[in-house]
């Protein structure tokens, strides 16, 4: 049995990034760059007005009011191709790009217009109300960065940037299966002693979560044959992940397969509560995981060892983040695994209360918590106010 620092270690040591793709804009959102975005165009790319009026040479306001005729129209998308000469203006929209010969533009409220005559209040003040080219970004300026996740806004930036090609990392395919006569889909009626198999379509949504691709694999019943060819089913998949089947019992055969197969076991215990039974390995199809059966323990072991296995093989890095609170209650001595307790934190009271029930198979209570309280080998009894480490549930 090794720590939990170690477990980490050990597998991010086995796991390498899996290399990049080139995608089109379409797929981009919530893919991470593999290489930074560089501008393609300048935005804007050519002065620009920032107010729907009147473009004027500066020098013509001198007198005030100022009474310009007009020459024409400048639209958005529809430059006026002419110079603008000295005693004209020129109708201007927001965005329509400056054209020759102006300088200034002065926005509708300040102006009246008489078929072909403008007036307009306003003082000389050369670049007043006007975007210049490049305000936003120049052509071959670094727009994002490598290792960075595109969102929305980032798209947009990089789709306006004359950007149409992304190369990304690869998203991990994760493989899950569930193990165990005791499991139905939902859908299916279960037997007295039989439960719904909940798991694997947490860790589905999970894996999506982290940017990589769950593959779900079904359920391996409890024989050889069918854990052989669900582990058969996996040969695609950059990373395989269990449920459940990693005991001594008569009937888990999982470890056993793995091992006929020629899987070799990195480690086989964690001195964690709960998740002590996670295990890991490698078969000559790739990686594989092995979570506990136990609800709570395989979901608070995929967040401390799933996750940072994807970003790995993600080309990033996740570094399980802890922030402290002060206990508004007591809390027991700790054993001798590192302990991850089901909580509440109350962010404005800077406080966090244990949940009464710490059972690795009572979802309701993770459901309950939004944090996990971190307490160390042997850590002494806890009181009301003191310190302790804790990792957000998000």
């Amino acid at each position: 049995m090794i720590s939990l620092t170690e477990a980490q270690r050990r597998v991010l040591d086995h796991l390498s990034p899996l290399g990049a793709e080139q995608i089109g804009h379409e797929q981009a959102l919530n893919r991470r760059l593999a290489v930074p975005v560089i501008a393609v165009r300048t935005q804007p790319p050519v002065d620009v007005s920032a107010m729907d009026g009147y473009a004027v040479r500066a020098a013509d306001l001198t007198t005030q009011p100022a009474e310009l005729t007009l020459a024409g129209e400048s639209a958005a998308g529809h430059a006026f191709a002419e110079m603008l000469i000295e005693g004209r203006c020129l109708r201007i929209s927001t965005g329509a790009a400056i054209p020759a010969g102006a300088d200034q533009v002065v926005i509708q409220e300040n102006t009246t217009r008489a078929n072909d005559r403008v007036t307009l209040t306003d003082t000389p003040a050369p670049g007043r109300h006007i975007r210049r080219a490049g305000l936003d970004f120049q052509a071959g300026d670094t727009l994002l960065n490598a290792g960075i996740q595109m969102t929305a806004e980032r798209l947009a930036l990089a789709v306006g940037a004359a950007v149409s090609g992304f190369e990304v990392f690869k998203q991990p395919v994760v493989g899950i299966l569930s193990t165990g006569d005791e499991l139905v889909e939902p859908g299916q009626v279960p037997a007295a002693d039989q439960i719904y198999n909940s798991v694997s379509h947490a860790l589905r949504g999970l894996v999506e979560t982290w940017g990589g691709q769950a593959r779900y694999l079904g359920i391996a019943r409890d024989n050889e044959n069918d854990v052989a060819m669900k582990l058969d089913s996996a040969a695609e998949c950059d990373l395989l992940v269990t449920i459940g089947g990693a005991s001594v019992g008569d009937h888990d055969h999982l470890r056993r397969v793995f091992g006929e197969r020629g899987g070799q076991l990195v480690f086989e215990k964690v001195a964690v509560k709960p998740g002590k039974p996670t295990w890991f390995g490698e078969m000559e199809s790739g990686p594989v995981l092995g979570l506990p059966g136990n609800p709570v323990s395989a979901l608070v072991m995929a967040r401390l060892l799933l996750r940072p296995a994807l970003a790995r093989l993600g080309g990033t890095e996740h570094t399980t983040l802890f922030r402290t609170a002060s206990l508004s209650q007591a809390l027991g001595a700790n054993g001798d695994r590192e302990t991850f307790v089901r909580a509440h934190f109350d962010p404005a009271r800077n406080q966090i209360a244990p949940d009464a029930n710490q059972d690795s198979s009572a979802l309701s209570a993770l459901v309950r918590s939004n944090a996990l309280i971190r307490r160390e080998i042997g850590a002494p009894e806890g009181k009301a106010g003191d310190l302790v480490e804790f990792i957000a549930l998000d």
